[in-house]
C-alpha cells in the first residue's frame, strides 16, 4: 500500500480533500434516492473533515503549528494494526478531542465571531448529525409519516423531508469549495485561491445567495 514518508500537514490536507470529494458524491447519490438519513450521516463525516482542514490550514496560514497539530498528525498517520494478525494488534489511535480542534479554530476566527459562540455552533452541528450516525430516535422518526403513517424504508423521495435535505446538501458543497480555497491559501498558491474565490461567488449567485468569505480572514 502507498504511504506518505514525510507525514506533513500539507499531505494530510491533500488526503482530506480527496475524501471531501468522494463523500460529497456519495451523499449526493443518497439524496437523489431519497435516503436522507444516510445522507445526514455522511454530512456529519464531511463536517468533521471540514473542521480538520480548517485546523491544519490555519496552522500553516498563520505559521502556528502547535503541539496539538503534532498530536493530531501523529494519530492521523498511525497505522491501524501493528502486527500481521489484526486480532493481536495493540495499536490504540490517540485521537485528539474534537473540542480542542474546535477551540483552536474559534480562537483564530475570534475577530469574526465570539469564540465561545463559534465553539457552541460547531458542537451543535456535530451533535445534530451524530444522531444520524448513531441512529438516534429523533432522527429516525424523521423517516415516519404519510397516510397512513409508516417508516419510509425505501427512501423519502417526494416528501417534505427530501426537499429539506436536498437544500441542506447545498451547504456542504459550498463549505467544501471554501475548504479547497483555504488549502490553496495554506499552500501559498494565491492564483489558485483567487480562482476558487471567483468560483465561490458564481456558485452563490447561481443559488441567489451572497455570503462570500472575507479574504482577510484567510491571511490577506
Amino acid at each position: 500500500m502507498f504511504r506518505y514518508i514525510e507525514q506533513l500537514p500539507e499531505q494530510a490536507l491533500v488526503q482530506k480533500l480527496a475524501r471531501v470529494v468522494t463523500t460529497l458524491q456519495a451523499a449526493t447519490v443518497l439524496m437523489q434516492h431519497g435516503l436522507v438519513q444516510e445522507q445526514g450521516a455522511l454530512q456529519r463525516v464531511i463536517h468533521e473533515i471540514h473542521e480538520d482542514i480548517t485546523f491544519l490550514s490555519y496552522g500553516l496560514i498563520f505559521n502556528d503549528l502547535t503541539s496539538l497539530h503534532k498530536q493530531y498528525l501523529d494519530a492521523f498517520y498511525e497505522e491501524e494494526f501493528d502486527t500481521d494478525d489484526p486480532i493481536d494488534s495493540t495499536q490504540k489511535r490517540p485521537m485528539v478531542r474534537r473540542a480542542k480542534i474546535q477551540a483552536y479554530i474559534a480562537n483564530k476566527e475570534g475577530s469574526d465571531l465570539d469564540p465561545s459562540r463559534a465553539i457552541a455552533l460547531s458542537k451543535t452541528l456535530t451533535k445534530t448529525y451524530s444522531g444520524f450516525v448513531h441512529a438516534a430516535s429523533p432522527q429516525i422518526m424523521d423517516m415516519y409519516g404519510g397516510n397512513p403513517p409508516h417508516f419510509h424504508v425505501k427512501g423519502m423521495l417526494g416528501t417534505r423531508r427530501h426537499a429539506e435535505y436536498r437544500m441542506d446538501l447545498w451547504n456542504y458543497y459550498y463549505r467544501s469549495i471554501l475548504a479547497f480555497g483555504m488549502v490553496a491559501k495554506a499552500f501559498g498558491d494565491q492564483d489558485l485561491f483567487d480562482q476558487i474565490h471567483d468560483f465561490t461567488v458564481k456558485f452563490e449567485e447561481a443559488a441567489n445567495k451572497s455570503y462570500s468569505p472575507k479574504r482577510e480572514r484567510l491571511g490577506e
